[in-house]
This record gives structure tokens, C-alpha cells and sequence, in this order.
């Protein structure tokens, strides 16, 4: 059965912290593939300080090639309006495959404001991956009202590794990076090195093109 691991977000800019994450996950999960998934508008930020979607697109697409188990989808900048993970999610199911959404800690608490988050959970096992240094409190009441109000049976998994259970909500220890996106952002409009934090390619695409040299409106 092919297993795919969906890994949606604004990659504004992408980095070699979600390069990582999403290599460690190939293994723990046992992957096929992970699917990056740009979003076009994505409904909860700020568009002004976001790159143009389809240079945020060219990035993602400039920083994984090459890797095997690494793929790209243009599929949210195509469809017109917010980027909904739900519709993204429908849009990949299909009998026989195995779905998965990568998805942080934080963002999971914050799961009931999405879209139809029952029926995201319906279309895909949900992964969660904690920030470096904010562990995930499993037993807190705010992640075991998420948990009952997406409808979700089997409880919360920590997998690091051997086998994947096939119900619940998987919390994994894979690698990350104490590297943020806004950091980066601040980093090229202060003329400072972005070295050892993201793709040389990507550096590059970011100074010729001229990102983030501006503060947001």
C-alpha cells in the first residue's frame, strides 16, 4: 500500500528545518514519498508578508530536487481561493494508499478552527511533530478536547521508529531544527548570513529575486 505523508505550510522561506523533519519521517514513517504542498493563501496568515505564491512554489521546488523520496504540488496555487488542508486532502484520496498529514504541536491544538477538522482527520492519519524544546503534553486537556472533537479513536502514538500503528494520532520524535522562517525573513532585510540555515539554491533564488528585503507592511 503506498504511504504519503502530505506536508502543507507557506514555506516562507523553506529550510533545512523542514528538509530534516521531512527525511526523518521517510524512515519513520515508511514512507514512499513526501509531498510538499505549498499554499497559496493560506487563511490564517497575513498575505502581506508572504513571498508571491509562486515564488514560494520555485523554492520549494529549487530546495528538494533531487531527493528521492522528496515531491512537490502545485495543486493549492491552482485551485482559486483560501488553501483549506480539507480539499487538498480530498484531492489525494484514494483507495488502497496509506495518507498522512504532517502537522506541529501547536498547530494541532489549534485544529477545531480549521475547515471540516473531522473530516481531515477522516482523510488522513495526523502526525504530529513538537517544536524543538516545547514538548507536546498528550494528556493536556487542550489536545484531549482536539482529540475528541475530531472523533478520533486509538488516542495519541509516539512513534520513533518499527511499527506505525494504522489508528489514533501518531506524535513523532523526528529530527527538527531550532530554525523559523520569520528569522530568516529578518536575517536578509538586516544583510546577515543565511549560511548553514537553507539550501544554497534557495539563498541564491532569494537574493536574485530580492525577498524579503522589505519589512511587512
Amino acid at each position: 500500500m503506498p504511504r504519503t505523508a502530505v506536508f502543507g505550510g507557506s514555506f516562507n522561506p523553506i529550510h533545512y528545518g523542514h528538509l530534516l523533519l521531512a527525511d526523518d519521517l521517510l524512515e519513520i514513517l515508511t514512507l514512499d514519498r513526501v509531498l510538499f504542498v505549498p499554499a497559496k493563501h493560506p487563511p490564517h496568515k497575513d498575505p502581506s508578508r508572504l513571498a508571491a505564491p509562486e515564488e514560494r512554489l520555485a523554492m520549494v521546488r529549487l530546495a528538494t530536487e533531487g531527493h528521492r523520496g522528496f515531491e512537490v504540488s502545485d495543486m493549492e496555487l491552482a485551485r482559486p481561493g483560501p488553501s483549506f488542508t480539507v480539499d487538498t486532502l480530498a484531492a489525494l484520496a484514494r483507495p488502497g494508499q496509506a495518507l498522512f498529514l504532517v502537522v506541529g504541536s501547536e498547530t494541532f491544538l489549534d485544529l477545531l478552527a480549521w475547515r471540516d477538522p473531522r473530516r481531515v482527520a477522516r482523510l488522513a492519519q495526523l502526525v504530529i511533530v513538537p517544536r524543538v524544546g516545547s514538548p507536546f503534553d498528550t494528556e493536556s486537556e487542550a489536545a484531549q478536547k482536539v482529540l475528541r472533537e475530531i472523533g478520533v479513536e486509538g488516542g495519541f502514538t509516539t512513534v520513533d521508529g518499527g511499527r506505525v500503528p494504522d489508528r489514533g494520532v501518531i506524535v513523532s520524535r523526528a529530527a527538527s531544527m531550532p530554525i523559523s522562517a520569520s528569522e530568516l525573513r529578518r536575517r536578509v532585510r538586516e544583510g546577515r548570513s543565511l549560511a548553514f540555515r537553507l539550501p544554497p539554491v534557495v539563498a541564491d533564488y532569494i537574493r536574485a529575486r530580492g525577498l524579503y528585503r522589505e519589512p511587512p507592511a
